[in-house]
């Protein structure tokens, strides 16, 4: 089973990239996000989210398992699932408007950049998901770090739509 949960908590290896395996399987999500969305849809990617963020929680708790270090830096999955919630809003606009994915280019940079802003900084309830020392803090920080980075996606699709009308 170690290997299989290996696989799946580096996303196939990603996270043994450096420097900086964290932005890397960032980076690495972006293109699955991308097939899973043009294969499924967003509603796909609704789902493929929750099954990253399940399978992750088992596969870190596995790679972990009986090491003193509860988050080392080639688990990535957590990356993956905290970026796909941040493509969310991009990729549900492209959905509802019938808009080509990649022409939301904007939003994807956004969702990117901030996810890393906020995974790396650990601002709130981040931290506070990344000091409880287990596999599901190792996800929630994530988790969280997405939602917020999704939050402040819209605030900047909102203002650049919106306020400048752009």
């Amino acid at each position: 089973m170690r290997p299989i949960a290996n696989f799946i908590a580096t996303v196939a290896g990603a996270g043994h990239l450096r420097p900086a395996p964290g932005t890397w399987g960032s980076l690495v999500s972006l293109p699955l996000a991308y097939a899973v969305y043009i294969a499924g849809g967003f509603w796909a990617l609704v789902l493929g989210t929750l099954i990253a963020f399940a399978l992750g929680w088992w596969a870190t708790s596995v790679a972990t398992q009986g090491q003193d270090d509860h988050d080392p830096s080639e688990i990535v999955i957590d990356e993956l699932a905290g970026q796909w919630i941040a493509l969310l809003p991009t990729l549900y606009a492209a959905h509802i408007h019938d808009i080509p994915a990649l022409a939301l280019y904007p939003g994807w940079i956004t969702a990117f950049l901030l996810f890393r802003l906020f995974d790396i900084t650990k601002p709130g309830p981040i931290g506070w998901a990344d000091r409880r020392g287990d596999a599901l803090g190792v996800m929630l920080d994530d988790v969280i770090a997405g939602v917020f980075a999704a939050i402040g996606t819209m605030i900047f699709a909102g203002i650049w739509h919106g306020v400048l009308g752009l």
